[in-house]
């Protein structure tokens, strides 16, 4: 509980909040000059601000140098940290290894279950992203893109999305997996998490291949994929 009354402190400053937003939409380490210049605020006021989201462990920081000759600069990104703030306090991530290591138990069949949990979830999520919306039937590709940008988004996966000029390719990167922690532990939670994804495209496309190309627990930076696509 501590904790999270420190947490809700330092993000009760708006400009604090949306600095930290800044950073976990950059997906790369920021200086104190570009929060400076993004914001119009001194440098010593950016450097303030900075200083007070990592004291409560939201972004870490080292100094390296730039290549450019001179002082090294120090380089904040975020924490591998989860911040997680309920009040009362609920342990919802012991709740997913349980759940999770409940369904592994059962072998063959658990898997399955999971799976087919997972994309169900997916496609629930962008069933509800259209229901917001009044766009007819006839869906035009921009319309699809936009509705799964969102969709990724409120699901906290930090997405970026490119296309081909034709429309039968989608590339897209996740920076933030929900499922990291959990994952962790148990491998085929990434399994699932593909299975999450091909319910949410499988929504909007005809046929869709989902191929990953890249994934954190392989060191990278994001995972990635390519969709390959029908209208």
């Amino acid at each position: 509980m501590e904790q999270t009354l420190k947490i809700t402190n330092v993000l009760s400053d708006p400009t604090r909040y949306y600095i930290y937003q800044y950073i976990t939409k950059r997906h790369k380490e920021v200086t104190v000059q570009e929060v400076a210049d993004h914001f119009k605020i001194h440098p010593n006021v950016a450097r303030l601000h900075l200083s007070k989201l990592e004291d409560v462990n939201m972004l870490i920081s080292e100094t390296k140098k730039t290549g450019k000759g001179g002082r090294p600069s120090r380089l904040y990104r975020l924490s591998e940290d989860v911040i997680q703030l309920h009040f009362p306090f609920r342990d919802y991530m012991l709740l997913s290894k349980v759940a999770i290591q409940t369904m592994l138990s059962l072998g063959d069949a658990g898997k399955k279950a999971l799976f087919l949990t997972g994309k169900r979830f997916g496609t629930e999520l962008i069933e509800q992203e259209m229901a917001k919306r009044s766009l007819g039937d006839a869906l035009k590709f921009s319309e699809k893109l936009n509705i799964l940008q969102n969709a990724a988004t409120l699901a906290g996966f930090y997405p970026e999305f490119e296309t081909n000029e034709e429309g039968t390719k989608i590339y897209f990167q996740i920076f933030n997996c929900p499922f990291k922690e959990v994952a962790e532990e148990h491998q085929t939670v990434c399994s699932m998490h593909h299975e999450f994804l091909k319910g949410m495209f499988e929504v909007l496309f005809d046929s869709v291949e989902l191929i990953e190309k890249e994934n954190m627990f392989s060191g990278c930076d994001s995972c990635s994929y390519q969709a390959l696509i029908s209208n």
